[in-house]
């Protein structure tokens, strides 16, 4: 939303000169004269007062034709997480057999209310849930190389076995005693130039790559949890940190091409569209008419486009080259503005 509250562009050009930590997420400012849009710690000469417009979001910013300042990195810093909450998830992942305290975050210097309000807003959970997924992520890969369930939830700093099995079947869908052959799809947080992302992945690959603003994207975690019959809970295995590096390397202009593992569910005709997606060069677009006919099906047309939305993986599997016959923009899920940049980064990095 555009700001037109005077009292409040008066506060935010102030927290804009003063450099705020406090303001960062709470506004992006556009620069009328250069095009750009920033958050309020950035360290380039300020504009005048005349030159400049407030946003809520980045994706506001985004639409109204600015691009992210390459100085402050706004799509980046404003939704990286805190220091606190960096040593608190670093915390959870080195021990991620022991349930950890308020007392201990206390004793790290880390105030809980700070990372409980971060969870909320970023991962729409609480810490506490956040790092009880995390134990029952690593007792779930435990019982599946044959470890005991009395050991797996004791290991994991449960005070009793029935606690443990609630919990257990609640995240994962079955019983400890009954999980060998389940599957768990997995999700994590990344951000990108463009804004955060969730990753999700199975033991198979990457199953989902989406940016967090993506509309209708708690219908594709439904469709996602029904198609591969597993639960998803946040986690991290290999796929997810081998594409956490490979999308680093993309938006760096250093990588074109993508080596991780995939898993896509879908109907065959979904299958086959997918397939051509990833045929298409980096650098290079091509239209729905003709991803119809490599398909041998050039009046499929509409069938493609709706393939195409239904693509799960973005980037990666790069609907994003996908464009109109008439050379138009047309649907993405992450945004037409998204769309232009991943096509024009492209483009620029094509040659190196």
């Amino acid at each position: 939303m555009l700001i037109t509250d005077k009292n409040k562009i008066e506060t935010y050009y102030q927290a804009l000169l003063e450099r705020k930590q406090n303001f960062v997420g709470i506004f992006f400012v556009g620069v009328k004269t250069t095009s750009v849009f920033c958050i309020a710690t950035c360290r380039a000469r300020k504009p005048k007062l005349k030159n400049v417009e407030f946003y809520t979001s980045f994706k506001e910013a985004l639409s109204n034709g600015y691009r992210p300042c390459k100085i402050c990195k706004p799509t980046e810093n404003a939704n990286q997480a805190p220091e606190q909450v960096e040593k608190a998830i670093t915390l959870v992942k080195e021990n991620p057999k022991d349930k950890i305290t308020d007392f201990q975050l206390r004793q790290m210097g880390i105030i809980p209310e700070t990372v409980r309000r971060w969870f909320k807003k970023h991962y729409g959970m609480t810490f506490q849930a956040y790092q009880r997924m995390y134990r029952i992520n690593n007792a779930f890969q435990e019982l599946k190389q044959g470890k005991n369930a009395t050991h797996a939830a004791f290991d994991t700093s449960y005070e009793s076995l029935s606690g443990f099995g609630y919990t257990f079947k609640k995240l994962v869908g079955t019983s400890p005693k009954q999980s060998k052959d389940k599957n768990i799809i997995l999700i994590n947080r990344l951000t990108t130039p463009l804004g955060p992302m969730f990753v999700c992945a199975t033991d198979n690959g990457v199953c989902l790559l989406e940016f967090v603003d993506r509309r209708m994207l708690e219908t594709e975690f439904k469709d996602l949890q029904k198609l591969l019959n597993a639960n998803i809970i946040s986690g991290e295995n290999e796929h997810i940190k081998q594409v956490k590096k490979e999308i680093k390397e993309y938006f760096e202009g250093n990588r074109k091409t993508f080596n991780v593992k995939l898993e896509t569910p879908g109907t065959a005709f979904q299958n086959s569209v997918c397939n051509r997606l990833q045929e298409i060069e980096y650098g290079k677009t091509t239209t729905y008419q003709n991803q119809a006919e490599k398909i041998n099906n050039p009046k499929a047309i509409r069938a493609v486009a709706s393939a195409n939305g239904y693509n799960r993986i973005s980037i990666i599997v790069p609907c994003h080259r996908v464009i109109g016959k008439d050379g138009k923009m047309l649907g993405y899920g992450g945004g037409i503005e998204r769309k232009k940049w991943l096509i024009e980064h492209e483009q620029s990095n094509a040659s190196l």
